[in-house]
């Protein structure tokens, strides 16, 4: 059987790692029974963000070791697809990275705590993602994964 593909957004890796709880139990679901999928432009910012909380004082030192350290571990065990298209379909044009990253990866998931993008309507995504689910973590313990 065919895994689910997901696609995790930056703010979900970030609160899993420095705060784990209920976030740390969903990427661990996440990684037992899908497939994560990455692109480069995703990347970068899994890789910028935590940066700039660091330099804005929103994490301190050994938060933002444990969290380059997670991440490292985490993007070790994903999939990279290169984003082919760009999409023009977000309120803050840096969202519209994680919905290319979906396109070009078919991903049945998106994994976020933005609200921007948990309101999307699927009538308005691209007729190749309107079976994309753009869900919360809490939702995501909730459903039975393939």
């Amino acid at each position: 059987m065919q895994k689910s593909k997901v696609v995790i957004d930056t703010n979900i890796l970030i609160s899993a790692f420095v705060f784990g709880g209920n976030i740390e139990k969903v990427i661990k679901k996440v990684f037992s029974l899908c497939e994560i999928y990455v692109s480069p432009e995703l990347l970068r910012e899994y890789r910028e963000v935590p940066l700039e909380l660091k330099r804005r004082g929103k994490i301190n030192l050994h938060q933002l070791e444990v969290l380059i350290s997670g991440i490292a571990g985490f993007v070790s065990k994903v999939k990279f697809v290169n984003s082919k298209e760009r999409l023009f379909i977000c309120r803050d044009k840096e969202d519209n990275l994680l919905l290319e990253c979906c396109l070009a990866a078919e991903a049945d998931f998106l994994i976020t705590g933005d609200k921007d993008l948990l309101a999307i309507e699927p009538s308005k995504l691209p007729p190749n993602l309107r079976n994309l689910k753009i869900i919360t973590p809490l939702q995501l313990l909730q459903l039975s994964l393939k």
